[in-house]
């Protein structure tokens, strides 16, 4: 006879993958508001950006600004592949120190 299956433990152990992945989640989108310099807006600021590229509907643009994000994320990657403590699990490896003035300023 089979051994019945626990549903509450089942469920438990689901809570919790769902709460830790929503944390990283958290904490991966303030590693990547920090490492694109978008820390030195204002909370207003940002949200606003945010909604702007969110009601976007021209296709162009969404496009140019994907490309961007890669040409990002490519250009971190070519910086921090040296480093011998890379960040390996998905997250944007954080930089020490100032943000370059380019980083900062870039606006789309």
């Amino acid at each position: 006879m089979r051994k019945p299956r626990d549903f509450d433990a089942d469920l438990k152990a689901l809570d919790d993958k769902a709460r830790e992945l929503k944390t990283r989640k958290v904490r991966q989108l303030g590693e990547l508001v920090i490492a694109t310099g978008a820390d030195a807006l204002s909370a207003d600021e940002l949200v606003g950006a945010l909604v702007v590229l969110a009601e976007t509907k021209e296709a162009g643009k969404k496009e140019a600004w994907a490309k961007r994000g890669a040409a990002f994320f490519q250009s971190r990657a070519r910086r921090t592949s040296a480093a011998p403590d890379r960040n390996t699990d998905g997250a944007p490896a954080q930089q020490s120190g100032p943000q370059p003035a380019s980083v900062r300023k870039g606006t789309a």
